[in-house]
Order: C-alpha cells, then structure tokens, then sequence
C-alpha cells in the first residue's frame, strides 16, 4: 500500500458495501484506521473511494465469503500488507424470508455457508494472527434474531444464534492473548437486509420503523473500542425486547415473530 503511514491501525471489515458494515467501515476511517474493505459484488470498489475521502488506505476486496475461497481471497489481502492486523469486523451475512417448505435448500445451505461457516474460517486466521501479536480487537455481528426462534426466516436465526455463541466463547479464550471480543447484535435496521431477504411482503418491509444503521454502527464501534461483551443494536425499544427475550418462552416468541415473518398475500 504505497503512501500509506506507517503508525496507523490496520482494520478488516466483511460486508462493507452497504448498511451496518459500511458504516462501520466509515467510523474506522473517521478514526485514523487503514482499511481492508470486503464486499461481494464491485459497489465494494465505490465504497472504498468514499472512505478513501477521509484519509483511510483502502484496499477494497471482491469476494463472495459463502466460498472457501473467498476467504481465501480476503485473509490473501490482509497478509499482503504485511502490517499487523488491529480490528476485524466480521459482518457480511444475511437472510432468507419465506416458509421452510417453499425456500430453496441451495440458497439455505449457502446462506449457512457464510453466516456461519464464512465466520468461523475467517475467525481462525484473525485470532491466531492477533494472539501472536497480543493485541487486537474483533466485532462479530450477530442479530437480535438469535435470541429468538425465527420462523419464516428459519435458517437465519439460528444461524445469528451460533455467531453469538461463538464470539462469546472466543471472547473468553482470547483473554489471555490481550485479544477482545464483542458481539453485536442488531434489531431491524434501515438497510436493504430485508429487502434482500424477498421480506417487503411481510411486516419487515418498507412500511416498519427501523433502527437507524448508523446508530446500529456506532453502538456496536464503542462497545468494540470499550472491550464490552455485547452489544445489543437500536434503540430503547430494541433494547427492552433483547432484555424480554431472556425471559419469555421460546413457543410465544416464535408465535410472535412468524406474525410478524409470514408472507402476506
């Protein structure tokens, strides 16, 4: 990376194109951090030009993340730097809306692929790399979904469920290698993630109210930098539904959340 100074913190963030991830990108620029920016389609290439305006090296990377090599790919970008790696946000997942007997068990299984699987790969080089240097941070997105089951989006939450239980278990191994850990977790927010999922016939679409994404971004940047745990994502109402969700019986919560999930005609 030509022209880049030397003393500035180098971060990884998956998903960076758009929403949550691109948000999160931007406060890392704002905040004196070099960029290893990851999307799966070339609106990578512009977001890293937006960053790039506030004084980040940005090293944008195409990558699809539900393939092995596509991890590949983005670890292959960050060793070429040759520069420790600081912070790592491993965001890039999604969705998928409709009853389990009509989706397509392709889609479902890539879903699977980078929500969980893409996670994991990318997980072991980051922890390793920054247990060698004994220090880093890591901020895994997860959902408010894995607090709940997710009927009419079947996979997705238990999908978030074991991201957050990952990232809670690496948080406690990773202590003593002065790494840290956070798990964000997100309620619905004003991105295109529902719109991808083919929910804007459900009560997620454009008609709801949504967290703001930049809102969603900050919270999840100042509980990374804090060492926090977690972090839930939103606003007060979100929040007060994460503390409910401790509480309630798994049977209502599903019953609730397909009223809001299922398809309307």
């Amino acid at each position: 990376m030509s022209g880049t100074t030397p003393t500035r913190p180098l971060a990884l963030v998956t998903g960076a194109s758009s929403g949550i991830g691109y948000q999160l990108a931007l406060l890392f620029a704002i905040n004196g951090y070099d960029l290893v920016a990851t999307g799966r389609s070339d609106k990578i290439d512009n977001a890293a030009a937006d960053l790039a305006q506030h004084g980040a090296e940005v090293i944008p990377v195409r990558a699809d993340l539900a393939q092995s090599d596509g991890v590949k790919t983005v670890w292959r970008a960050v060793e070429e730097t040759g520069r420790p790696l600081d912070a790592a946000v491993l965001n890039a997942g999604r969705s998928i809306g409709g009853a389990f007997l009509d989706t397509d068990l392709e889609d479902e299984l890539s879903l699977i692929e980078l929500n969980v699987t893409s996670v994991v790969h990318l997980a072991k080089h980051v922890a390793r790399h920054m247990a060698a240097n004994h220090r880093g941070r890591i901020l895994i997105t997860s959902s408010l979904s894995a607090t709940l089951p997710t009927p009419y989006e079947t996979v997705y939450g238990p999908s978030r469920a074991f991201t957050r239980m990952f990232a809670l278990g690496l948080r406690e191994e990773l202590k003593e290698h002065g790494v840290s850990v956070t798990t964000l977790l997100p309620g619905a927010t004003d991105s295109d993630f529902h719109a991808r999922a083919g929910m804007n016939n459900t009560a997620f679409g454009p008609g709801m109210k949504k967290n703001s994404r930049k809102d969603v971004a900050r919270q999840g940047f100042l509980a990374m930098m804090d060492g926090q745990a977690e972090v839930v994502g939103g606003d007060a109402a979100t929040k007060r539904t994460a503390l409910k969700n401790r509480f309630l019986p798994e049977p209502l919560k599903a019953a609730q959340h397909a009223r809001k999930a299922k398809p309307q005609p």
